[in-house]
């Protein structure tokens, strides 16, 4: 975990950068992502240095020259800022950005257009001897590398165009939770922004299995087991340094629109983690044909889930989140997709998050829905649960409070068996799957939770007369009271 000392220095980095003219927070992120990475390299070359001396045969991150060497972290970071601002800006930034296939990570691949935005040497100069200082004293492992990153992440508070935004790390584990991932597991978010669900995904599995693993299973965690799509380039290279710093240097993470033609991808994953762009359309030219099939619509919050149908195999787990209007929207659109949920395959939970989970973002109401693939059915009857609390106000603020529906949520979804004779006035019901059909698929809470309304007893209307003549006295006697002090 982060200390408060180390929040401060990172912070005080962000106001260096703040000062020096870089105020947009996802092109701090950005430019530190690139310095990161740059002193990466460097810790990777003493690592090949250090085998070499014990005869292994290592290939070299950097040339052997004296202007190669000169790139080095280690070399550069003590010289005079106009020279270490040099060196950077023509030196090393268009080294980093050939590297493409050059490079054991994924994060080389993206760089390719990415742009050296540091207005000053001094504000360099700040920031290199501030992450200097941090990875020096402070980030023990790549634990503490990851928590840094998140925290850095955090500061992101502006969604996106298509109405994309970050996904709070409680939800993310909450979500990982629900669907229990295994080491064996492929694991893909086709909207994947910056990685957090395979982040959680990775750091579940290290928790619950890193000490029984076989080296078959480290081989699929470092590679393939994670996969991402997205269709913004920035998010890439976010995304490909934020599973770098968990220890994931060679995940699938690709440029797609996940719900066109270019992706084809079928039955292919066991987990699939999602928060889908809840706003926008896409060209109906380019989408699936067989997603249209699901569901023929431009919404994008409908096409992601007929495609998380499709990319899972047949056994296979999702949770999503979805807007409240994917629950109950009349279009014929919405009713096919709720009726191919029930209908063809096992919907398991609705869970409802209070409208404030996404703020500053957004005050969306959204549902995380729960699903397996089956292609053959299996709903009979669905699990709703209608949480109040995640562990954080529900303002534009977000601060810590002790009211926490989560640790209720993972503990009944995976002990159902105890939720059967629970009533639908209580937090959480099972509702029959009958019940939905006859309902028009409308899978919101408020359809089927039933509110308890308190009887209030009134007085008697000649009781509440006399009292109103009583205080009608009083204030007329109180009056009286003030004149005569006035006229004193």
């Amino acid at each position: 975990m982060l200390t408060g000392e180390i929040r401060n220095k990172i912070d005080k980095i962000w106001t260096d950068m703040w000062a020096g003219g870089i105020t947009n927070p996802l092109t701090v992120i950005e430019q530190l992502t690139y310095l990161m990475f740059i002193r990466s390299l460097d810790e990777k070359e003493l690592e090949n240095e250090s085998m070499e001396t014990l005869g292994a045969s290592v290939k070299k991150i950097f040339p052997q020259d004296g202007e190669g060497q000169l790139m080095r972290w280690s070399k550069f970071k003590t010289k005079d800022a106009r020279e270490i601002y040099d060196i950077v800006g023509t030196k090393v930034f268009p080294f980093i950005k050939s590297m493409n296939g050059n490079s054991e990570t994924a994060f080389s691949r993206y760089m390719e257009d990415a742009m050296f935005l540091i207005p000053t040497p001094q504000v360099l100069q700040k920031i290199i001897t501030g992450l200097d200082e941090l990875y020096e004293h402070d980030i023990k492992d790549l634990d503490m590398q990851g928590d840094l990153y998140e925290y850095m992440l955090g500061k992101l508070s502006t969604a996106g165009q298509n109405g994309q935004f970050r996904t709070p790390k409680q939800i993310r584990d909450m979500m990982v939770r629900l669907v229990s991932p295994s080491p064996t597991d492929k694991i893909c978010d086709p909207a994947c922004g910056t990685a957090g669900f395979l982040v959680s995904t990775a750091e579940y599995i290290r928790e619950n299995y890193e000490s029984k693993m076989t080296s078959e299973e480290w081989e699929l965690f470092e590679s393939s087991m994670f996969n991402g799509f997205d269709m913004d380039r920035t998010m890439l290279r976010l995304s490909s340094m934020n599973l770098m710093l968990h220890s994931i240097t060679n995940p699938r993470i690709e440029y797609m629109d996940s719900v066109s033609k270019q992706n084809d991808i079928s039955s292919v994953y066991n987990i699939i983690l999602a928060n889908p762009p809840f706003t926008g359309t896409i060209d109906a030219e380019s989408i699936n044909d067989n997603l249209k099939a699901i569901c023929n619509t431009k919404k994008t919050e409908l096409l992601f889930i007929a495609l998380f149908i499709r990319m899972l195999k047949k056994g296979g787990r999702c949770a999503c989140i979805v807007p409240d209007g994917v629950l109950f929207g009349t279009t014929k659109a919405h009713k096919a997709l709720r009726e191919e949920l029930v209908e063809n395959h096992q919907l398991q939970a609705i869970i409802s998050m209070p409208s404030g989970v996404f703020k500053p973002y957004a005050g969306v109401s959204t549902a995380v829905l729960v699903f397996t693939k089956t292609g053959a059915g299996g709903t009979d009857k669905v699990w709703f649960y209608d949480m109040k609390a995640d562990g954080f106000s529900l303002d534009d603020k977000r601060t810590p409070i002790e009211d926490n529906d989560i640790p209720d949520i993972i503990n009944r979804f995976h002990n159902l068996e105890n939720e059967a004779d629970r009533k639908k006035t209580e937090q959480s019901f099972f509702v029959d799957k009958k019940d939905i059909v006859e309902n028009g698929y409308d899978l919101s809470i408020n359809r089927y939770k039933e509110v308890v309304y308190e009887k209030v007893e009134y007085d008697a209307p000649e009781v509440i007369m006399t009292r109103l003549d009583e205080l009608s006295l009083e204030i007329a006697s109180k009056m009286e009271e003030l004149r005569g002090l006035l006229d004193e």
